[in-house]
């Protein structure tokens, strides 16, 4: 199939000249129209994007993700009825590709305003793909004004108004340039985790994926997060850790996946409540 699918992906970038690349060059041959949205980057970004004279490129400032995608949606005008959603350092496989081709070509029945595909997770040049880390569905694809991104400050994920169909393909998704940017941000994503996590045993927020043990691959996984913050502080990390390295064989995935998973599953998750337990001290 040469055409190109009646697609508009959407990209978010801030200083990405060592992913925007790869990133582009997985979707312009075959996806009709890719929108940058960026927020004022002052590295060569905006320099290797211009190479892709077909690339339409906005600027917004950014505030957090869940407001500059939902910018993009509200105030920009897009050509095809159907969004995808990625961010800089994702790349669309070639069986993704191929199975979103075989789609579109039969045609989207209209009861469809949606896809969830699963990021492939690559970490210091490996696949973490043991310890529950694969398949984590996200609704990468929607039909415009079927969708948003959810109103959260960390660990947004886009809710489709409707019915999906889960994609066999994967995203990759280059999660991090090394170590020190990794450990970085999760500093700054576990204040915004126990934030949310202290708001989330309060009330439920309407605008937000729900939990349901019985519904959709992202639903379910809504559900297992509330579950995870019902038992007590600091001994739920040592049992998720348990669970995930030993119960899900986080251990296959090597020697990087023993750093990514006791970073992510242990040291993420302790920090998270050690922050939470400093919010309930009131220091």
């Amino acid at each position: 199939m040469s055409e190109k699918i009646p697609l508009t992906a959407i990209v978010l970038t801030f200083n990405e000249e060592k992913n925007i690349k790869e990133c582009l060059d997985s979707l312009v041959s075959w996806i009709d129209e890719v929108v940058i949205v960026d927020s004022y980057s002052t590295d060569k970004t905006l320099d290797i994007i211009a190479q892709y004279p077909e690339v339409k490129v906005f600027q917004h400032e950014f505030v957090n993700y869940s407001v500059q995608r939902n910018w993009a949606f509200e105030n920009l005008t897009f050509r095809n009825d159907f969004l995808m959603n990625l961010d800089a350092d994702h790349r669309i496989t070639p069986e993704l590709k191929t199975e979103l081709q075989g789609h579109f070509a039969k045609g989207i029945p209209s009861h469809i305003n949606g896809f969830m595909a699963s990021r492939q997770t690559m970490f210091l040049g490996r696949w973490i793909k043991y310890g529950g880390h694969y398949p984590v569905y996200h609704g990468i694809i929607f039909r415009k004004h079927h969708g948003y991104c959810e109103h959260k400050e960390y660990d947004q994920h886009f809710v489709i108004e409707g019915e999906a169909i889960v994609l066999k393909g994967n995203v990759i998704d280059i999660i991090t340039d090394s170590l020190t940017t990794f450990t970085a941000r999760h500093n700054k994503w576990a204040t915004l985790e126990a934030q949310d996590a202290i708001q989330l045993l309060k009330s439920v927020n309407p605008n937000t994926v729900k939990a349901n043990k019985n519904g959709n691959p992202m639903e379910i996984r809504r559900y297992q997060r509330l579950k995870y913050y019902s038992y007590p502080k600091f001994w739920r990390v040592f049992l998720y850790f348990f669970y995930r390295y030993f119960l899900k064989m986080g251990f296959r995935d090597g020697k990087e996946g023993l750093i990514f998973h006791f970073l992510q599953g242990f040291w993420f998750r302790f920090l998270v409540d050690a922050k939470i337990y400093e919010e309930e001290k009131g220091l």
